[in-house]
């Protein structure tokens, strides 16, 4: 493997690693259910990118049959492109879906913020909202209410 192999290689991890990264911080860190989505498919392209860089192989042809006989040269993994193909596919059912699902969230509730869904959800739902996050409530049997802390 030459030098500017190895760079490329090292370059294409570097980016699959870093969508990945980007994903999961849009995810954590965003309140915005649009930015949530966006993060979801940041982290979706980086695992496609990750695994199409691991069934790489640069002098490798594809193994399709000739003539009915197979290439003697060393042939790629075709399982990898597979799986992100049918990823693809899914992914791009899952962000329909999820958008959706935000367009009728926000004519219901008029916020794509999750904090204030949370708060709105929980008044409608009776429970109490500690730190952002609704935490049930319970019934203690002397007829007074207990949360969870």
């Amino acid at each position: 493997m030459t030098q500017e192999t190895e760079l490329v290689y090292f370059i294409s991890y570097v980016g699959a690693i870093g969508l990945i990264l980007l994903g999961i911080y849009a995810i954590v860190m965003f309140r915005n259910l649009i930015r949530i989505i966006f993060g979801l498919m940041l982290l979706e392209s980086g695992i496609n990118l990750f695994l199409i860089i691991i069934g790489y192989r640069g002098e490798a042809v594809a193994p399709i049959l000739v003539n009915g006989e197979l290439p003697t040269a060393i042939m790629v993994d075709p399982i990898p492109q597979a799986l992100v193909l049918t990823a693809i596919v899914i992914g791009v059912g899952v962000q329909a879906l999820a958008l959706a699902l935000v367009i009728k969230t926000y004519k219901a509730y008029g916020t794509l913020d999750s904090q204030i869904l949370a708060r709105k959800l929980a008044e409608e739902t009776g429970t109490k909202v500690i730190d952002g996050i609704p935490a049930p409530v319970f019934e203690t049997g002397n007829g007074l209410e207990k949360s969870l802390k």
